[in-house]
């Protein structure tokens, strides 16, 4: 797949951006056989793209061979219903080949995530990042959080630079994208990609939406994925009263409850998918579990999801 065809596919979804758990067996081993059935209920039940091993996906803690088979498993489970997208990360060298490992898995494009542990200037991650586009004739996405945060005028030479289409935030300084955006519809025509990539970005999608920016990943759709469609295409159709509804009644006491614990932004994902139905596994070090407490509320949280939905048949 050439880099425009991936970014039109990507441009105007038919539904979430599905970011999949990764499934471990109790000892901790990769448990392909599930990874592959939550990767293909999502795209039955209507995911865009499947975004392979980001941060939903616990990239960070899967071996560059373990990396390998799970991109590889979503391309088989996805089947070229939908674009397949495999994180890259670490310093340059490593991104560099995991981004190969990658393109040789099948996959359509990257996310490329920060740089481990340097907070670099502008200069040497324009550098970080374009090494990275150079690597392969996969596509890139660069995504922007923690020490990864990008000056306009760094994003303009991204967007020149061959092979890279588009740019997530998981920043959420409105005032820093807003002027991202003006700097690169000015000095690089065309049709440039951004995404809202903070943690349960439906919470903040309205507020995206207000400077032009209307993808988003859903983490919510790996567990509640008629409740995130129906979010979905509420924004897409401009009903407000049902954003609204579902914001009130369940994203915003669910990202209440993700703040009460580090590294909930994974780990209460997964429960969620375990409580509703496929035994994915708990995460891997360093993070760890939700408290029974906290599963509890979810399980109540995930309750008042699907009564909402019954409120709309």
């Amino acid at each position: 797949m050439t880099p425009a065809p991936l970014a039109a596919r990507l441009s105007i979804p038919s539904g979430p951006l599905f970011f999949p758990v990764t499934a471990y067996r109790a000892d901790g081993s990769l448990d392909l056989d599930v990874y592959r059935t939550h990767v293909r209920r999502g795209v039955e039940a209507g995911a865009a793209a499947v975004f392979a091993c980001c941060g939903t996906g616990e990239f960070h803690a899967l071996t560059p061979e373990e990396f390998a088979s799970c991109v590889r498993a979503a391309v088989e489970a996805v089947d070229g219903r939908v674009p397949v997208v495999g994180g890259a990360g670490y310093g340059t060298a490593l991104a560099v080949r995991y981004a190969r490992l990658a393109e040789a898995a099948g996959a359509d494009g990257l996310l490329a995530l920060p740089p481990y542990l340097v907070v670099a200037g502008q200069e040497g991650l324009l550098r970080h990042y374009r090494e990275i586009a150079a690597a392969t004739d996969l596509p890139v996405i660069v995504y922007q959080r923690d020490n990864a945060v990008f000056t306009p005028d760094t994003v303009v030479a991204l967007a020149r630079t061959d092979g890279v289409i588009g740019f997530k935030d998981g920043v959420g300084d409105l005032d820093l994208m807003q002027r991202v955006v003006s700097a690169v519809r000015t000095e690089v025509p065309g049709g440039f990609l951004y995404f809202n990539g903070l943690p349960t970005a439906e919470q903040t999608q309205l507020a995206y939406r207000g400077i032009g920016i209307t993808l988003y990943s859903s983490a919510v759709f790996c567990f509640l994925p008629d409740l995130a469609l129906a979010f979905h295409r509420a924004l897409a159709t401009g009903d407000d009263t049902t954003a609204h509804r579902l914001l009130d009644g369940f994203y915003r006491p669910f990202v209440e409850l993700r703040a009460q614990g580090r590294g909930y932004a994974v780990s209460l994902v997964k429960a969620g998918v375990r409580m509703t139905g496929l035994d994915v596994g708990e995460v891997r070090p360093p993070l760890h579990e939700p408290t029974e407490d906290h599963v509890r509320q979810l399980a109540l949280l995930i309750e008042r999801g699907h009564a909402l939905l019954e409120e709309d048949r």
